[in-house]
């Protein structure tokens, strides 16, 4: 049977390579020469908002697209930057056992009926509020969210679950101090808050997992977990009737037992000229360092303009840092840097590691691009690739239900409003060169910034003696 000639098959062919590649290279010139219109592109849905009888507050957004229907909620100020002095990862921890038996529920009963569902459910301490998190198809979220329910209501906080919890944490703690470059973190939160709520270290130390008692566990979650200091959001493929019903039936029944705490977190420590603290790990085979300095409280007006600046400095694979330290010199796998935020306050982070000889080449150049960064500022080419990056970058992060709950949550608890992330592409969009290269001269550490170093001391004591005193601890010692 004739079917057509070779000839038509191959112009069909041609033409449809052609569209294919006009297709790329039109998505190639949007994403990387033309300035992105953002406020066309993405707009986050306005959620409706329930409020329950108990103070609870519930965003809601109907997405009938899957039956899937996922949770998001923050608990304010029962986070790690809460817990009372010495006994850091009391917040983690509490958090850690909600599902270890809750209601009428066992430990192992909890955890059939959530693989049973094909479900996700988990509790965790952020430093400001623990963070709630869930996700089932439509027919189990009933199942799910009553779960979830019972584990902040009526947790069990059973002596044996606390013990095993208890181990496996202590476990944590040394795995994490066998890992330089996960224990380099907590050391330069130690360092550089130093006693201030957010320097305490979420999973906890030797000295303080030993200290806690059931008893610390059942006052924390007594005095900090309230319904009213809840924010929480749904979104999915349920009607909204439908929710409200289920919520009253299952959060509604939590009642406030006191008032809650309203202590805010106090400013954030400001280095004064250079803190060098090197953590000697006799056995390393490299050394792993974090630079930081002041950074912006979340929501800050220039935080546009910083995050731009972050994603030429350290932020992307192309980065000033990356390049220079991985690319062109092959000192490292990877260099980055980034600008974490609070209520209070933020910080600037620059971090890499290399082989112990190499650490003084690699905290030169560093040290010389934060310079560079603060004296000369960026090109304009290097704006616009930046400010394209992230206008293309930034938008599929909020695509699913989970991802937009998140987003719900945290703009109400930083009281950001929920056009935000329109205003903030919109100002990405529209960033000068001045305004990045502003940002760039404020927030590039100069000469006051917290240095840590995880590594082999008598290989890098000289090298970092060269940039100012320096403070030495162990590894081996407890804490961080």
């Amino acid at each position: 049977m004739k079917i057509g000639s070779k000839k038509n098959g191959h112009k069909k062919k041609k033409e449809f390579k052609k569209l294919i590649l006009s297709s790329i290279t039109l998505l190639l010139l949007i994403l990387f020469d033309f300035p992105l219109e953002a406020q066309s592109i993405f707009k986050l849905p306005r959620p409706e908002r329930i409020k329950l009888s108990n103070g609870l507050t519930v965003f809601y957004l109907y997405n009938p697209e899957l039956p899937l229907v996922s949770f998001r909620l923050i608990l304010a100020g029962a986070g790690t930057a809460f817990e009372p002095p010495e006994l850091d990862g009391l917040a983690n921890f509490t958090a850690d056992l909600l599902l270890k038996g809750a209601g009428r529920l066992s430990p192992e009963e909890i955890a059939e009926a959530i693989d049973f569902m094909g479900a996700s459910l988990d509790f965790s301490a952020a430093d400001e509020y623990v963070i709630g998190s869930g996700e089932s198809l439509s027919e189990h979220f009933p199942r799910l969210l009553q779960i979830a329910a019972d584990g902040l209501i009526s947790p069990w906080f059973s002596e044996e679950e606390f013990k095993k919890e208890q181990a496996r944490r202590t476990d944590l703690v040394k795995a994490i101090k066998d890992n330089p470059s996960q224990a380099v973190r907590y050391y330069f939160l130690k360092a550089y808050f130093g006693s201030h709520p957010l320097g305490h270290i979420s999973v906890g130390t030797e000295i303080s997992l030993a200290k806690i008692k059931l008893a610390d566990i059942r006052t924390f979650y007594k005095e900090r977990y309230r319904p009213d200091q809840v924010l929480m959001a749904v979104v999915g493929q349920i009607e909204k009737e439908k929710l409200i019903k289920l919520l009253e039936a299952s959060f509604g029944r939590w009642k406030a037992s006191s008032r809650a705490p309203t202590v805010p977190l106090p400013p954030l420590p400001q280095p004064k000229g250079r803190t060098i603290v090197l953590v000697d790990k006799p056995d390393a085979t490299q050394a792993y360092f974090v630079l930081g300095g002041p950074g912006l409280k979340m929501g800050d007006e220039i935080s546009p303009a910083a995050n731009v600046m972050n994603t030429l400095w350290g932020g992307r694979f192309t980065s000033w840092f990356n390049t220079e330290l991985r690319i062109k010199r092959g000192l490292t796998y990877g260099a980055s840097s980034s600008l974490e935020s609070w209520k209070p306050g933020g910080i600037f982070r620059a971090t890499s590691y290399t082989k112990s000889d190499q650490l003084g080449e690699m905290l030169t150049i560093s040290i010389d691009l934060l310079r560079k960064g603060r004296q000369e500022g960026f090109s304009s080419e290097e704006v616009r690739s930046a400010r394209n990056y992230i206008l293309g970058q930034f938008p599929p992060t909020l695509e699913t239900n989970a991802s937009k709950a998140l987003a719900y949550v945290r703009l109400s608890f930083y009281g950001l409003g929920f056009d935000y992330y329109d205003r903030y592409l919109d100002r990405i969009d529209k960033i000068s060169l001045e305004e990045v290269n502003q940002a760039a001269a404020r927030l590039l550490p100069g000469e006051n910034f917290v240095l840590v170093v995880v590594g082999r001391a008598e290989e890098v004591r000289e090298v970092l003696q060269k940039l100012g005193p320096v403070q030495e601890k162990k590894i081996t010692d407890p804490g961080f």
